[in-house]
């Protein structure tokens, strides 16, 4: 029995329940359905401006489709193990799919915005349920011997799926429509469908639970839970856009997450049977874990939208070319996931390899924060995988020991639980990075703007060289003039950019290197220990 946590209350056939189909089958067709809706996370981010266009909008309108898609989600998440008690967990996770791609069919038949935001509202709504109920049906398939083995298929739809979103959805738009980014979910999820209803099945003490959570429908908690996690996601979504708590609109939602989240924590633990049962956070391991995860998603999927963002606004690149310099980082993990399954879980203990992780990301974040104005495609493609290797060496370890002493019965909460703060911690890490950088930005175009006087030889000589080079177009002296100091004034801001991410990414770098002795907290056991192997 883990500290903390209560007791099973019954066996219900769990020292002999064994899948009918071979658990790496399973493994494969729930991760498809999951990779498919977390490709949809960052799928549609570069083709917002198609969007605008087509629908006739703003773009600032635009990334409402965003939100929308982010809110639902974010709702769904910590409950999402209730909803699989309640319905049966095959059931719910069959629903989830069919309404998803019933959802991805309407957004990509869309004639207007409104349409599109709500229908991408019953896309995050629907597809919330698909992460955690995916681990929790790997957690029981495989035993406890062969659960890195599992979290690294989960690896693949978590992490490679939001690398590979951007480029994907670049290619589609651009070749295509960006209707396409939403129809291609169509045929997956059919075929989706057909999988998992033939090969997933409900260990016995799902089904029990889903007998007694069918009894207990708690709608204080569950109405706290969605109003307060609504707020909150669109506060992280666009505080940025609405210039953060100066804005009225920010300050109420932001009033409105405190006191919805703050009143379900209190609700829930004074409940003996909660919607979500927040006791699983006693358990010291699984505690720690969260916490681990919530941190690498935020480095990880913050400098996923800065790199992309500054090949495009700072060196040219189109939608394409910037997702294709994430694409290889996917690969990377692709190809570590069997070397960390396989060798090194089993040589090392997790703890270890965690802190190692954690190491090689600072280091890989502040080797990004060498770059300049001049910085080429492959330079930029191999700092992403550098970060990604880092990356590669988190995930699996940390999911290993977080459920490695959570009860069958709780699987469902802690799954939820897992993966709302794996998604929270990657909103609070593109929210936070995004606001440092503006700032980080201004600040350097002030310090910057001090040199640009005619006191400066330096200044004195930037504006001859320009004005020079200007004197073959044929423009009159106030019109070469003219034209240096515009040329001045977009390097100043181009390189007070250039600066901005520099900070960002050494600020990331020092998160991480900070977080390396708290790994040393985690259990210190292998992830594959040799009793769970002899079950």
């Amino acid at each position: 029995m883990s500290e903390g946590l209560p007791p099973p209350e019954a066996d219900h056939g769990a020292s002999t329940w064994r899948p009918r189909h071979n658990p790496y089958l399973v493994a494969m067709v729930v991760t498809v359905a999951t990779f498919m809706e977390v490709l949809d996370t960052t799928i549609i981010n570069v083709a917002l401006p198609h969007i605008a266009g087509s629908l006739s909008v703003g773009t600032d309108e635009s990334t409402w489709t965003l939100t929308s898609y982010l809110v639902a989600n974010g709702i769904v998440l910590p409950v999402s193990g209730w909803l699989g008690r309640m319905m049966g967990r095959k059931n719910y996770f069959l629903l989830s799919i069919v309404m998803f791609t019933v959802s991805s069919l309407l957004c990509g038949l869309s004639t207007s915005l409104p349409e599109l935001i709500v229908f991408r509202l019953f896309q995050g709504f629907f597809g919330g349920g698909l992460q955690p109920n995916q681990q929790s049906i790997l957690l029981d398939t495989f035993e406890p011997s062969k659960r890195a083995t599992a979290f690294g298929v989960t690896a693949v739809a978590i992490i490679a799926a939001p690398i590979m979103g951007p480029t994907l959805g670049g290619w589609i738009t651009d070749n295509f429509s960006w209707r396409w980014v939403f129809l291609i979910n169509v045929p997956v999820g059919i075929l989706a469908t057909f999988a998992i209803s033939t090969v997933v099945e409900d260990p016995p003490w799902a089904k029990a639970g889903a007998a007694k959570g069918r009894r207990n429908i708690d709608v204080i908690g569950l109405s706290l839970i969605a109003a307060g996690f609504a707020c909150l996601q669109i506060v992280l979504d666009r505080g940025e856009q609405e210039d953060w708590f100066s804005s009225g609109f920010i300050q109420a939602f932001g009033v409105g997450a405190v006191l919805g989240l703050v009143g379900a924590v209190v609700w829930l633990l004074d409940r003996p049977d909660p919607i979500v049962n927040l006791r699983v956070w006693k358990n010291k391991d699984f505690a720690i874990g969260t916490l681990f995860i919530s941190i690498m998603a935020a480095t990880l999927y913050g400098s996923a939208v800065l790199i992309p963002q500054l090949a495009q606004s700072q060196l040219g690149y189109t939608a394409t070319w910037a997702g294709m310099i994430l694409s290889p980082g996917g690969f990377m993990i692709l190809i570590m996931i069997p070397i960390i399954t396989r060798v090194l879980l089993k040589k090392f203990q997790a703890r270890f390899i965690v802190a190692t992780g954690f190491f090689l990301l600072g280091v890989a974040m502040f080797y990004t924060a060498t770059i300049t104005p001049q910085v080429d495609f492959l330079t930029l493609m191999s700092m992403r995988m550098a970060q990604t290797f880092g990356t590669a060496l988190l995930m699996i370890p940390i999911s290993t020991v977080a459920f490695a002493s959570v009860p069958r019965e709780m699987n469902g909460d802690a799954a939820a639980l897992y993966s709302m703060a794996r998604n929270l911690g990657g909103s609070i890490g593109i929210a936070l990075v995004t606001a440092y950088l503006t700032q980080r930005s201004q600040v350097h175009q002030a310090y910057l703007a001090e040199h640009l006087t005619d006191l400066s030889v330096g200044y004195q000589m930037t504006k001859q060289a320009w004005m020079d080079g200007l004197a073959s177009q044929g423009l009159t002296p106030s019109q070469l003039q003219s034209s240096a100091l515009g040329g001045i004034y977009r390097t100043l801001l181009r390189q007070s950019a250039i600066l901005g991410y520099v900070d960002v990414f050494r600020i990331s770098g020092v998160v991480a290197l900070c977080v390396v002795p708290l790994a040393f907290f985690m259990k210190s056991t292998k992830a594959a220990p040799k009793a769970a192997a002899a079950e």
